[in-house]
């Protein structure tokens, strides 16, 4: 038996205990389920090892000498505190600090949403397309405008934005869905060409 037999027979395994759960919760699906935790935990952190901690913490300190690092990464260190009854509030400053990172960030992409969207539909009304996106935009705005009732006639044209959200998000579960099905095709086409395929040819050449 090759390698390749013997790892496609391990994942086709895993696989059938992940899809046995359509069945019901039973043992080989919480076998999978933890040893698939427990290897994604031991990947992550190898790999914060090797693309974090060495090139940010280990080689500027260490090798470059840049020693003003050290307190940002003591910083970070204090996150790990937070197991530690004593020090678990020292944890609070890390998260403060990253917080005030998001909250700025956020701030300075602006330009990449909100001001883009502004800018996309301060367009000529050319075609029907555009006509149709400048209606929505204006009656999705309105509906969260709560300061005016939805009475009359400016009701009817809330309920245009209440439709057009209902088909944006109707458009964006769809698009998930059809995600996990092309999921679950490449899980049936791996069961099906790699696995039994590889396993007739070992058994009958």
């Amino acid at each position: 038996m090759s390698f390749e037999l013997f790892s496609n027979l391990v994942g086709a395994f895993f696989t059938l205990c992940i899809f046995s759960f359509l069945y019901k919760d039973n043992p080989f699906y919480q076998m999978s389920e933890q040893l698939l935790v427990g290897i994604s935990l031991g990947y992550s952190l190898v790999l914060t090892y090797e693309r974090v901690f060495i090139p940010f913490f280990y080689q500027p300190i260490f090798l470059k000498q840049q020693w003003i690092l050290i307190i940002p990464s003591i910083i970070g260190m204090f996150y790990l505190l937070r197991f530690s009854r004593k020090l678990s509030w020292l944890s609070r400053y890390p998260i403060a600090f990253s917080m005030m990172g998001v909250g700025a960030s956020v701030a300075l992409a602006m330009h990449n949403s909100i001001l883009v969207q502004m800018r996309q539909a301060m367009v000529p009304l050319e075609n029907l397309n555009l006509i149709l996106i400048f209606i929505g935009t204006i009656a999705v705005l309105l509906y969260f405008f709560f300061s005016k009732a939805h009475t009359g006639i400016y009701g009817k044209f809330v309920d245009v934005g209440k439709w057009f959200m209902m088909v944006g998000f109707g458009a964006s579960f769809g698009l998930t869905v059809m995600a996990r099905i092309s999921l679950l095709i490449g899980r049936i086409q791996f069961l099906v060409n790699d696995v039994f395929v590889m396993v007739k040819q070992a058994i009958f050449g």
